[in-house]
């Protein structure tokens, strides 16, 4: 089993940053990617950004050039450091690691951009 905890939501002004973390535990193999979905109210969850094992990363069209996914492979952390955040950046933010195809989800940190 694998859990996934994640901290670092809040309330922030426009323009402003914010730096969320999930530490994965539990049955962690080697080849893995990591992620960051999100869930505004009435909407659908949406990828954020994915991170794998090696690096390579992933972003969403929205978050490119202000949002940046990171990982610490010893910690089993990884980062989502977000900037010029836009109040339609308000949302549940989800931490996902996938592995041999199956989903692990956390339960979501929520993060809310006052105009």
């Amino acid at each position: 089993q694998v859990q996934l905890v994640e901290s670092g939501g809040g309330l922030v002004q426009a323009g402003g940053s914010l730096r969320l973390s999930c530490a994965a535990s539990g049955s962690i193999f080697r080849f893995n990617s990591m992620g960051w979905y999100r869930q505004a109210p009435g909407k659908q969850r949406e990828l954020v950004a994915t991170i794998t094992k090696g690096g390579s990363t992933n972003y969403a069209d929205s978050v490119k050039e202000r949002f940046t996914i990171s990982r610490d492979n010893a910690k089993n952390t990884v980062y989502l450091q977000m900037s010029s955040l836009k109040p339609e950046d308000t949302a549940v933010y989800y931490c996902n690691l996938n592995q041999y195809a199956r989903d692990y989800w956390g339960k979501g940190t929520l993060v809310t951009v006052s105009s």
